[in-house]
Order: C-alpha cells, then sequence, then structure tokens
C-alpha cells in the first residue's frame, strides 16, 4: 500500500479527500479554483500555472462514486511529484462527492455524470463545463475510471490530431502490473487493439456526452480514458493508474 496520510477507506469520507487534496495541491505550487459546493463538499479545480512549459495537461478522476481508486492514483500522483515545471497542469480530482457518500455510480439526483456533459442537467457538470469553458486548449488530456465488468486494464483514444499515440507506453506500464483485458468487445464496442478502444462517433449524433467527448470537441485533440479492473485488489488498481499515467507524461513530455 502506499505510503499516505489518507487511507483507501477515505473515498467513502470525500470530504477528508477534498481538504487531503486541497492541502497537498496547495503546498506544492497549484491554485485552487473554486467549481461550487455539492452536500457541503467544495468542489476544486487544481491549477499550477506555468507560462514557459511546452504542453498544457489535463488529469480528472471522481467522476463516479463507485471507483475510488482514480482520485487515490491522482492524489499519490501529485504526492510524487509527477506535476512539475515540465508542463502546466490542470487537475479535478473529485466531480461526484455525493456518489462517493452513497457508493453509486451516479450522483444523488441519480445522474451519471460522465453522460451529463452535451447539455448538462447536474450542478456538478455545468459547474465544470462553465470552468472548463474559461481555460485554452490542452495538448493532452487523461480521464481515470474503473469499469466493474473488465478482467484487465483497458483504454479508450481519441486522436484526432493524428499525434504520436501513448498506447504502447501505456499498456506496457499496465502489463507490468496485470493483465490487459483481454475482450474483442469492451463497453459494448469492437477494440482496435488487444485493450485498445478508438471510438468513431460522431458527437452530433450522441445525446449523452462523457467527459472524454466534451474535452474532445472542445479542448483537444488527444484524449484518453484510462480503466481499471474493479475486480482487483484496490492497492492494485491504483498503482496500475499511477504506472500508466507516469509512462504516458514521461513519454508525452520527452518526445521530440
Amino acid at each position: 500500500m502506499f505510503a499516505s496520510s489518507t487511507p483507501f477507506s477515505s473515498f467513502l469520507a470525500p470530504a477528508a479527500f477534498a481538504a487531503d487534496f486541497d492541502r497537498e495541491a496547495r503546498a506544492r505550487g497549484f491554485r485552487a479554483d473554486p467549481l461550487g459546493v455539492v452536500a457541503e463538499i467544495p468542489l476544486h479545480a487544481y491549477v499550477r500555472p506555468n507560462p514557459s512549459a511546452r504542453a498544457k495537461l489535463y488529469l480528472s478522476s471522481g467522476v463516479h462514486g463507485d471507483e475510488p481508486a482514480p482520485p487515490q492514483a491522482l492524489l499519490e500522483l501529485l504526492r510524487r511529484g509527477v506535476f512539475d515545471e515540465r508542463a502546466e497542469w490542470y487537475l479535478v480530482p473529485l466531480l461526484n462527492p455525493t456518489g462517493f457518500i452513497a457508493r453509486t455510480r451516479e450522483n444523488a439526483d441519480g445522474i451519471d455524470l460522465n453522460r451529463d456533459y452535451r447539455n448538462p442537467r447536474s450542478a456538478e457538470i455545468l459547474a465544470h463545463t462553465r470552468w472548463l469553458a474559461r481555460q485554452p486548449r490542452f495538448d493532452a488530456t487523461f480521464c481515470l475510471h474503473e469499469d466493474y465488468e473488465a478482467t484487465g486494464f483497458y483504454l479508450y483514444e481519441v486522436n484526432t490530431g493524428e499525434l504520436a499515440s501513448l498506447v504502447p507506453v501505456m499498456l506496457d506500464a499496465a502489463r507490468a502490473l496485470g493483465p490487459i483485458d483481454p475482450a474483442e468487445i469492451i463497453d459494448g464496442r469492437a477494440i482496435s487493439a488487444p485493450g485498445v478502444i478508438r471510438p468513431n462517433i460522431d458527437p452530433v449524433l450522441r445525446d449523452a456526452w462523457p467527459e472524454a467527448l466534451f474535452l474532445r470537441e472542445h479542448h483537444t485533440s488527444l484524449s484518453y480514458t484510462l480503466e481499471t479492473a474493479s475486480a482487483q485488489a484496490p492497492d492494485l488498481r491504483v498503482r496500475t493508474h499511477v504506472a500508466v499515467v507516469e509512462a504516458a507524461l514521461t513519454a508525452f513530455l520527452t518526445r521530440p
């Protein structure tokens, strides 16, 4: 288990996690941007400005309240000093506190926040999209998730700019810790390669947009959604996310 002042079970008490992340982020030079308050828990995005950096990178977690590993992984990456001067960083660690309180995918109003980005109804996503509208375009985005039906790690890649893919280094990092999901159909979609989905969806034809699709339309040409298998041990899920993100960021920030 990672050495951490926040136990893994703290996701059942999201206020403690939010306070812990806020403290760690501010100590590492991040500015907290308030998004709003849900269930008396403040929602924040965190920005570490660096006008001279070669890249602007965005990472999010905590959209689904039954997926505790991603926020813990984002906190661990923060504590490791991964979000350093190599880039300008934009982090959104916990968007669905009421879901974490109830241990449900949806928020307290029964809304799946990751299907609410085209025409938002929830206070959480209204606040998030308004904040995003004030931000610059990102060079790459990473949305961290879990999947209760998966048997191993997999990811989605959206690469509309035909940029160098980060898929190989991420799969290698995941494979060093556990299996890649072997299914040929994942989440109802045919894979493009083992553990890789490259959805070819016209956003205009889809009503329920996930965060990644909103980011593709408005903020980036390179987007990844990372999925660990919820059936695996919590610590392994966290370690896998950390390893995959670290590998991706290193590859992206050291490219020619």
